[in-house]
């Protein structure tokens, strides 16, 4: 079908409403109107595949191909299914079923299951951990947390990849399971024969799916009713899409090709979880007369981001670099990606808090700012630096480092420690041996949810070894002291704040600046990814694309070369930079700007963000005089209240400081105080010189 340039107008018993082709450009058009039959769209970052899936819906309505009742679109969150539902409510289209492939599922099975299974019973089981920890310990398997945890993640991947317990040992491939894959089979056979009870069948959220891909198969009946029903189908992120989902989907469509895919190959990260980008690299072989189409304008992201992400992707191996799409970044020309090395890691998060207040001066939003790391042990360092430098953050997809159970269970047991006659001058060694029996082995265990608690506790140990090195003389009161200050410091978590989260946490999301820290090897490509081989590392690096693709203009990517301040710096800068960043930043990182790097009264080294803001260090007495700062603070929290925001949003108490020991009297000097940006001098500047003038 030609591309049609008039806008669309639906007329029905509902009202009469206009949908304009003309909102998308030429690639998204070709898609939404795309004659009806199998249709891929391979969606690259920010290039609107949810407008253009909503407007080939819109399309197929309109052009009498199906009717609103008779389309099924599968999403993989609740979220994802609630927005397409939203836009196409705006688009005044109602009647569309969009769920995520459980949810579908499930509503698909209570209708059916009378039909295929009669008067038995069948219940679902929300929560498989409990019944997971008894087929452990049947197995005589220690039945920690995070052990169970693995091994329920071992069942959930073979039934995803639909792997039968007894075939599970043979098709493990390159995976590493937590404990011996005979071990593993035996607990899911365990496991899958403990769902049947004399009350009926307790069903997980893959038994959902299993089951309607059953019924649909085996029952004529029903396969014949439900297609009747379900006439089009449409798949968003189907580069994700697990081997049973797939068999639902074959199951739902029968003969039929009505079918839309959304996908982009270069996204594809949850491998671990049974995900293959197969069906989206295939779905041309699959369906000879599909139309493709590739959506590569980015309207999230500027060229500077963009042209980062295609040349981090451009280096790809394997089948998925096959269908490699190229960004163009669609927004103004913006800064440029910086590339800084630093000594350590305390130093890194403190230079990244300092850039952070920056940004705040200069107007970003804090909720449009985001650090994002590889694991979540990584998260400590910079809430810390995050909460010294009075930067209020959230922490997305996971919790605050020190409300995580792990580091809660590892600060009881040093109390505990303390309150025995405890005769150790090597705290470090002493924190080590506590930690011990909670996980903290020599060796990385396998397991991603071990793996997870040795890392945190890890972190612990560093922390402590940070916080001793700091004050030699601490004793073990002393440090359980520190600790508990560290522990209280923080703030709670908000919307209105920087967000701190991993990697995959991120997925979906943007904002208009983004921090990509830690970025070494063996933390990005994961330690664990570089012995499973050439696969696994090439998934790290579609991991590190999805970062650089979250950011919309400011993008900041960062490593530290040891991880204590002083340590040996034997870290290397991750891989997937070779070739970008061809001369290395300096050791220690560059100055930022006006902003000072020694005091102003005493000449000493500024080491916090908050007194290179001010130019002094706290050691020195104040400069400024004390009714103007106060003037100063008053106006700030007056004008926050007006705007509804939080205070350190107009300005930090740092940078009010900066102001009232300068006292600058024209716009020029003004942009002189370290912190103060163009934007702010200019939103904020006419009354803060009246203030000062006064």
């Amino acid at each position: 079908m030609g591309r049609r340039e008039e806008p669309v107008v639906f007329s029905r018993s509902e009202g009469v409403f206009v949908i304009n082709l003309q909102d998308l450009d030429e690639d998204q058009r070709i898609a939404a109107t795309a004659p009806r039959g199998p249709v891929c769209i391979l969606a690259g970052a920010g290039t609107g595949k949810t407008r253009t899936i909503t407007y080939r819906i819109a399309h197929l309505i309109d052009q009498g191909f199906v009717s609103p009742n008779r389309v099924l679109a599968v999403t993989f969150t609740s979220r994802a299914a609630g927005e397409m539902r939203h836009r196409l409510s705006l688009m005044g289209i109602g009647g569309v079923q969009a769920r995520t492939f459980h949810a579908a599922a499930r509503k698909q099975l209570m209708y059916f299951w009378p039909q295929v299974a009669g008067d038995l019973r069948w219940k679902l089981l929300d929560n498989k951990f409990p019944l997971v920890g008894r087929a452990v310990r049947g197995a005589r398997l220690e039945s920690s947390t995070e052990k169970v945890r693995d091994i329920l993640g071992e069942i959930e991947w073979a039934k995803a990849s639909l792997i039968a317990p007894e075939q599970y040992p043979e098709k493990l491939g390159t995976r590493t399971p937590p404990v011996p894959a005979e071990k593993v089979a035996d607990v899911y056979a365990r496991y899958e024969q403990m769902k049947t009870t004399g009350e009926g069948l307790l069903l997980d959220f893959d038994d959902l799916l299993l089951h309607t891909a059953g019924a649909l198969e085996n029952s004529p009946a029903v396969a014949e009713e439900f297609r009747e029903q379900y006439r089009s189908f449409v798949v968003d992120e189907y580069q994700d899409v697990t081997p049973l989902q797939q068999r639902v989907l074959e199951a739902w469509l029968g003969e039929r090709d009505d079918l839309t895919v959304v996908g982009d190959a270069n996204q594809t990260i949850y491998s671990f979880t049974g995900a293959t980008p197969h069906y989206l690299l295939n779905f041309s072989r699959t369906y000879e007369n599909a139309t493709v189409v590739k959506l590569q304008r980015d309207y999230r992201s500027t060229p500077q981001v963009t042209d980062l992400a295609n040349t981090v992707i451009a280096q790809a191996r394997g089948r998925v670099a096959g269908t490699r799409l190229e960004l163009q970044g669609m927004r103004a020309p913006g800064p440029e990606p910086e590339f800084t090395s630093y000594d350590d890691e305390p130093t890194e998060a403190r230079e990244v808090a300092g850039k952070i207040l920056t940004l705040l001066d200069q107007g970003v939003a804090a909720s449009e700012i985001a650090v994002l790391y590889r694991i979540n042990a990584q998260s400590a360092v910079f809430e810390q630096a995050l909460s010294d430098a009075g930067i209020v953050y959230q922490v997305r997809g996971g919790e605050g480092f020190f409300t995580r159970a792990e580091i809660r269970q590892a600060l009881s047991q040093l109390v505990r420690a303390a309150q025995r006659d405890v005769d150790e001058t090597d705290l470090v060694r002493l924190v080590r041996r506590t930690l011990v029996p909670l996980g903290l082995s020599t060796q990385e265990p396998e397991g991603a949810q071990e793996r997870e608690r040795w890392q945190s506790l890890n972190a612990l140990v560093d922390l402590v070894e940070e916080l001793v090195t700091a004050t030699p003389d601490l004793d073990f009161q002393g440090l359980l002291r520190k600790l508990h200050e560290r522990q209280e410091a923080k703030h709670p978590p908000t919307v209105e704040g920087v967000t701190l989260a991993s990697l995959h946490a991120a997925k979906g999301l943007e904002w208009d600046a983004v921090f990509l820290v830690g970025l070494v090897d063996s933390t990005l490509p994961i330690s664990h990814a570089i012995k499973a081989g050439d696969e696994a590392i090439e998934e790290e690096r579609r991991l590190f694309y999805v970062g650089v693709t979250r950011a919309r203009e400011h993008l900041f990517c960062s490593w530290a070369l040891s991880r204590q301040e002083g340590g040996r710096k034997t870290r290397k800068r991750t891989r997937f930079l070779d070739g970008i960043v061809i001369d290395p930043a300096p050791e220690s990182g560059t100055p930022r700007g006006n902003r000072p790097r020694n005091c102003r009264v005493c000449g000493n080294p500024l080491d916090t963000p908050a007194e290179r803001v001010v130019g002094r260090c706290n050691a020195c007495p104040p400069q400024a005089d004390e009714g103007v700062f106060e003037r100063l603070r008053t106006w700030r929290n007056t004008t926050a209240q007006k705007e509804n925001v939080p205070a350190y949003i107009v300005f930090s108490n740092a940078t009010l400081m900066a102001v009232a020991e300068l006292m600058p009297t024209s716009d020029n000097e003004l942009l002189n105080v370290p912190g103060i940006g163009p934007m702010k001098a200019e939103k904020y500047g006419d009354e803060i010189l009246e203030i000062l003038r006064g």
